[in-house]
């Protein structure tokens, strides 16, 4: 009989797997803190960290304890009985959110679905319309509502688009005050927009949008999937701007690694839902909600939130003062450990480059570099990713 070791999974990825991913040519087999290794040996530092999920790093031991503990004592139950996980995860996120309900879900996009349901049903009893305001640069999954909200690019061969949604500059004061009307139902925003490339939402905009809203009777949606759980510095970014959403997205970091979603909303969004009108078969099962609670711990205790303050501001530092604009660096920016680094070329090369040297980075909105690493992450394998950067840099000049 074949044993895994001997396989060539490369080959079964490409024979077997819906081709939609844009694969890198590296089976990873192997996580722990802030490095990864693949099926060769190799170890990488990994600035990536699932796109923003594995905050706490690969495999912490409490996470992985909590997750060890549950899943020796109660995977999965229907949502028809309670476990207690649940109900003390959906207690800590009202707790750190100061809103007042919670519903759990699997994912960011099922998170975002979710609260555009709610935000529906709310506009409908007050007799508005359903319509939905996204912005320019945003995005908030891949169903097929989360889509209609987003880049027509990903929108392509999956016609017909669901109707009832807008998209508008983002960081456009007027344009928000000239779009709102009797037909719209909400508005939804990424307080740090993530694939979009690091762009952080005025602070004057996002008032002014708070504002609107509540003269409108709008519902006002912050997805912080990407920028929640500590990322930029406080627990969610809607801190960073003193604004209180009506419902807030969550998901990515929030499990540590698990798949697990939160829609977090208050009390006048909360009382138009009623028994029947939403529901999830895993949501808040006890194994991702426990893994959930770990996590949030992990962040409490081990002071997560201040270890990306001060790394990011180390990061956009040593990046500003290490000759950017001999590499093509136009611009760093971003929060917390969300940083967006803008080159004047594309940098899908840089890291695929960066990957031959050790280091797992990601490349968004053509020619961004983005580092959203473990909070945790030793400030020498921040530097030696950013040299590394900088060595990519020069190689591909080179080619």
């Amino acid at each position: 009989m074949e044993t895994n070791e001997k396989r060539d999974f490369q080959e079964l990825d490409d024979r077997y797997y819906l081709p939609v991913f844009q694969r890198l040519p590296l089976t990873l087999t192997r996580g722990k803190g802030s490095h990864v290794w693949d099926d060769k040996g190799k170890e990488y530092i990994d600035v990536m960290a699932g796109i923003a999920v594995n905050s706490a790093g690969h495999c912490h031991p409490r996470i992985v304890e909590a997750i060890q503990h549950q899943a020796s004592q109660l995977i999965h139950i229907s949502n028809f009985f309670l476990s207690k996980p649940q109900a003390l995860l959906a207690e800590k996120l009202a707790t750190i959110t100061g809103m007042e309900r919670v519903f759990l879900t699997n994912s960011g996009a099922e998170s975002n679905e979710g609260a555009i349901k709610l935000a529906r049903k709310y506009a409908h009893q007050n007799s508005r319309g359903g319509d939905i305001i996204s912005f320019s640069g945003c995005f908030h999954g891949r169903t097929m509502a989360t889509i209609a909200t987003g880049k027509k690019k990903m929108q392509t061969g999956f016609e017909p688009i669901p109707s009832g949604f807008r998209q508008i500059a983002f960081n456009n004061l007027d344009e928000i005050e000239n779009t709102i009307d009797q037909e719209v139902a909400a508005v939804i925003v990424e307080p740090v927009q993530g694939e979009g490339g690091i762009h952080m939402a005025d602070p004057t905009f996002i008032k002014k949008l708070r504002s609107i809203c509540d003269r409108e009777n709008v519902v006002l949606i912050f997805d912080e999937i990407q920028c929640g759980m500590g990322r930029t510095g406080h627990f969610f970014a809607k801190d960073h701007y003193g604004i209180q959403p009506d419902i807030l997205t969550s998901a990515k970091a929030l499990g540590g690694g698990m798949p697990v979603g939160a829609i977090i909303t208050n009390k006048k969004i909360a009382d138009v839902m009623e028994k029947g009108d939403h529901g999830t078969t895993f949501g808040g099962n006890p194994l991702a909600a426990s893994a959930a609670l770990a996590a949030i711990e992990v962040i409490e205790k081990e002071g997560l939130m201040d270890q990306a303050r001060e790394k990011g501001e180390w990061m956009k530092h040593y990046i500003k003062n290490h000759q950017p604009e001999e590499y093509g660096i136009q611009e760093v920016r971003g929060l917390g450990l969300m940083i967006g680094v803008e080159f004047d070329f594309e940098t899908k090369p840089l890291m695929q480059e960066m990957l031959k040297r050790g280091v797992l980075s990601n490349a968004t909105a053509e020619n961004v570099l983005r580092f959203v690493p473990p909070l945790n992450i030793d400030y020498r394998d921040l530097e030696k990713a950013l040299e590394i950067m900088y060595e990519s840099v020069k190689a591909i000049r080179e080619k």
